[in-house]
């Protein structure tokens, strides 16, 4: 892999000399803009503004424009005489648990490769250091001309450098979370941990775009002049959810019948209120009086009705007796 950037790590009284490879790539497909009429490339060009005229690239410099809209020009001379320390050096700061680095400060990551046989050692000795540490080391470095934040870590036997947001470019959520209450029953968690369980866990390795693949097949259908290859319409689930509870329940069952398994969900995969951890409900004095006073009320009830049961059955049995007796009357006779 090509490097993109030679330099060093301070690691103290250690310098590691090392060489930046980009650890990732993009596979999007990119599209060109044409002219719907002929097919002709558009291109932009760049154009002054005062004069009307192209420049090219070497005629073409920068500059800062401040509030009122005037235009500062910076030349690379004026950039190249700041006090830059990390320009060609990876400075490490400080070492810290991973856990402390909020994945939503993680930008761009690089691999580090130990640039010739003499830096093998001090790059061997940090990277050993860091796993029986357990820990991560926070660097500054610069690249592309500005000074960037980083976090050193261990992959496999690689010491990978993954590019940090500074803390002042993380803006705070304000006004994303729901500004209702919302109350959440246990049922609804019972159902929502059924949900995350059937799911279970994933092989990264295993997924793909396939959205990059259905444009890859259509690509490669268009330019043999064949029409484009179906392919099934995806389910979207748009709409309100009126009943969470039904949501939930149709989702656990459809992940069980993904992953080959049937049944109920709610019988093999609710976890049962008893493991959570609730209050015991709470009755209010005026609740436990109409219960005292509705005690022998319902019991005088209960009485009634047996009553009324025995009556009934007593009836029953009389009117029997004088049906069998008329009909022995009228044999007889």
């Amino acid at each position: 892999m090509r490097s993109i950037w030679n330099g060093a790590i301070s690691f103290g009284l250690v310098s590691i000399p090392i060489k930046l490879v980009n650890a990732t790539e993009n596979h999007s497909i990119s599209f060109r803009q044409i002219h719907k009429d002929d097919g002709g490339r558009i291109r932009y060009r760049k154009v002054c503004e005062l004069d009307g005229e192209e420049v090219t690239a070497p005629d073409i410099g920068k500059a800062y424009e401040d509030a009122g809209g005037v235009m500062i020009p910076i030349t690379d001379e004026d950039l190249a005489a700041l006090p830059l320390p990390t320009a060609k050096t990876i400075e490490i700061v400080a070492f810290v648990p991973a856990s402390e680095i909020d994945p939503l400060q993680m930008d761009t990551a690089y691999y580090l490769s130990a640039s010739g046989v003499p830096a093998a050692k001090p790059y061997t000795l940090l990277r050993e250091a860091l796993k029986r540490g357990k820990k991560v080391a926070i660097a500054k470095f610069a690249l592309r001309g500005r000074e960037r934040l980083g976090m050193l870590r261990v992959v496999d036997d690689v010491i990978v450098m993954h590019g940090l947001l500074w803390p002042d470019e993380i803006r705070a959520p304000e006004g994303v979370a729901p500004e209702t209450g919302v109350t959440v029953r246990d049922a609804e968690l019972d159902l929502a941990d059924a949900l995350m369980d059937t799911l279970g866990t994933v092989d990264l390795d295993s997924l793909h775009d396939d959205y990059r693949e259905a444009v890859e097949e259509m690509i490669a259908a268009k330019a043999e002049g064949e029409p484009a290859p179906p392919r099934a319409p995806a389910e979207t689930g748009g709409g309100k959810v009126i009943d969470l509870m039904a949501a939930l329940e149709n989702s656990v069952r459809a992940a069980q019948k993904s992953r080959g398994e049937d049944g109920p969900a709610t019988e093999a995969e609710v976890t049962p209120l008893t493991d959570r951890e609730r209050k015991p409900a709470r009755k209010t004095a005026a609740k436990k009086t109409a219960a005292k006073k509705a005690a022998p009320a319902k019991r005088a009830s209960t009485g009634k009705a047996a009553g009324r049961s025995t009556a009934k059955t007593a009836t029953k049995k009389t009117a029997t007796k004088k049906a069998t007796t008329t009909r022995a009357k009228r044999a007889s006779a």
